[in-house]
């Protein structure tokens, strides 16, 4: 028995970057990649060229290479099944059918619709039939994210017939939980190999399964999957009907492949790029997701430019006030940021109820304020200090008290607003981070540059 590190390279891995280094070939290349974990073989293939990949994967064993397609970044998986399909259709069908079915049709509906019906025509009858069932189920959705390659007993087998047809199965299931279901498919309970090496071999599986099995609808979505998961700490979660016949079965390994893409998918969002939008998505896919919201920045930038645009006079009378402008709005935004993050955090965990909604909001205001507070009279002290050296007996000080109340009034409204934005986004039905970022900033430094120049203008002859 060998233990290693997974964090230190094998022979196999130093194998595979020594090729690399030389010149280009697929055979041996492949060769070695075939001897390394299927996700250490996907990021090698990542490191390639599209064509050099397909020709790779084309020379590798079956299984290996279908294992190390399904763990490749979905974009670069897809570019390359679209070559494979171009050079070989017949082989490019064989590795969707070595996939888990949820892996294969995560591949399949990224594909152009045309490279789709051409790889599903290599398929069998049968195969082809059960991937066009699973691609109308939403992306999205419990349908979406189920295996339908999974393992069920009969409730009318013996323990010892079911022991027979656990040893013969190649689920990915087989050793988690076991589900039972009647002649129709209905979902009655579920059992796992424990169960069964325990239980007497005459025994009928109705008799040990357990029962009522918690299980969801194929439209359910995908966020509200990860939640039930993360609440019950399930291993597996069936898919049923609405007769509760058995679709299929959800894996916590897919739902921790959802959180990633959620994770990622918020990140995007809250700047303004788009959900699905990759690191090699084409340059029209990129500019398509983010051009709207740069339009729609464009004008809520202008807002706060409209403020200082009426303290056009004052800010020439005192020109510091120019650099303080800045650091107020900056400290406003961060803190607008944390509240936010921490609110949209509260709305993936379902923390986030209506009835606490004002109390959040609330308490990160009185965040804010303290906050605001003692940085406005650090700032204002250094302000307040280097007016009187700089002006000794003009009243240049008093500009410091006005940092103060303005730092301690903008980070109280960033933190209300960072807070209260996904809360009225949802509200409204749309995701909670959709370009949160961009309107926040908007009211920050608006909020920010207003109440520090209007303090300013109201003591000009203080400080002028």
């Amino acid at each position: 028995m060998r233990v290693e590190d997974p964090a230190v390279e094998t022979a196999e891995d130093l194998r595979v970057e020594e090729l690399l280094q030389t010149e280009f070939d697929a055979p041996e290349l492949a060769q070695a990649v075939q001897e390394q974990e299927p996700a250490d073989a996907a990021a090698t293939l990542e490191r390639l060229d599209e064509g050099e990949a397909a020709d790779v994967l084309e020379e590798m064993g079956t299984e290996s290479a279908a294992d190390a397609l399904a763990h490749m970044l979905p974009a670069l998986g897809v570019s390359v099944l679209e070559d494979l399909i171009e050079e070989d259709p017949a082989y490019a069908g064989q590795l969707i059918e070595e996939m888990a079915p949820d892996d294969a049709t995560e591949l399949l509906r990224e594909l152009p619709d045309e490279y789709r019906d051409r790889l599903l025509g290599t398929l069998g009858k049968v195969e082809a039939v059960k991937y066009r069932r699973l691609l109308d189920y939403g992306e999205h959705t419990a349908g979406g994210m189920m295996n339908s390659d999974y393992l069920h007993l009969r409730d009318t087998q013996s323990v010892a017939e079911a022991i027979e047809i656990v040893r013969r199965a190649e689920s990915e299931t087989e050793c988690i939980e076991i589900y039972v279901v009647n002649w129709t498919g209905k979902l009655l309970g579920k059992t796992t190999m424990r169960g069964l090496l325990l239980a007497r071999p005459e025994a009928r599986i109705a008799a040990i399964m357990v029962s009522p099995v918690d299980a969801v609808q194929p439209e359910l979505d995908r966020e509200s999957v990860t939640q039930e998961f993360r609440k019950y700490d399930y291993l597996t979660l069936p898919v049923v009907d609405e007769q509760g016949r058995l679709l299929g079965v959800i894996t916590f390994d897919d739902v921790l492949d959802t959180v990633a893409e959620l994770s990622t998918e918020d990140a995007q969002t809250m700047v303004g790029a788009g959900k699905e939008e990759a690191v090699f998505s084409s340059t029209g896919e990129k500019f398509r997701s983010r051009f709207p919201w740069l339009v729609v920045n464009l004008f809520t930038s202008s807002v706060s430019a409209l403020v200082v645009l009426m303290f056009e006079g004052l800010i020439a009378q005192i020109a510091l006030l120019a650099v303080i402008m800045p650091v107020i709005a900056n400290q406003s935004g961060n803190a607008g940021q944390q509240s936010l993050a921490v609110t949209l955090r509260g709305i993936v965990l379902d923390q986030v109820r209506s009835t606490t909604a004002r109390g959040l909001v609330l308490r990160e205001a009185l965040v804010g304020f303290l906050n605001g507070s003692i940085n406005g009279v650090l700032i204002g002290a250094i302000v307040a200090a280097g007016g009187h050296l700089l002006h000794p007996g003009e009243a240049k000080w008093q500009l410091g008290i006005v940092v103060a109340i303005s730092m301690a009034v903008a980070l109280t409204a960033g933190c209300a607003v960072g807070a209260s934005i996904p809360l009225v986004l949802r509200r409204l039905g749309f995701d909670p981070a959709t370009a949160s970022t961009i309107f926040l900033t908007m009211v920050t430094d608006s909020v920010s540059f207003l109440v520090f120049l209007s303090l300013a203008w109201g003591l000009s002859g203080l400080v002028g």
